[in-house]
């Protein structure tokens, strides 16, 4: 199975049962054997938009122990690569979560980002390629 690269989005909807993809992005997460991989800024905006939902930060804190989400990128060392793509995407704007994901997927071959975000119809990685995603639009 190929690589499965968390947004934002999916996983704010897998922890709170109001938001409107959750019965969807839970059937999703239910297919998988394997942990998504993410990124820390993907943490940090879920952390942010989790702290109003009872039990939301606890239960992303228990995914990450557990190994259900796994961290696997580093913006140091690829700070640059990152920074040129929100500047390429700057009229969208890119935020620093989706540039990471972009860069993640032009680094891990085959890799399919889970979002619910429709600007991933827009990003490119590698400047040409489609990114494949696993999104309730695609």
């Amino acid at each position: 199975m190929s690589r499965v690269l968390l947004d934002t989005g999916p996983l704010v909807a897998l922890l709170s049962e109001r938001e409107a993809h959750h019965p969807w992005v839970k059937a999703r997460f239910a297919e998988w054997v394997e942990p998504c991989v993410t990124c820390e800024p993907v943490l940090t905006e879920t952390f942010h938009l989790l702290a109003k939902v009872r039990g939301g930060q606890a239960a992303l804190r228990d995914a990450l122990r557990e190994g259900l989400i796994v961290l696997d990128f580093n913006l140091r060392s690829e700070l640059a690569a990152v920074l040129e793509l929100m500047n390429r995407y700057g009229n969208l704007p890119m935020s620093l979560a989706d540039a990471c994901l972009v860069r993640m997927a032009e680094l891990a071959s085959g890799a399919r980002v889970f979002t619910l975000d429709e600007d991933f119809r827009i990003y490119r990685k590698n400047r040409t390629e489609l990114i494949e995603l696993i999104a309730p639009f695609a």
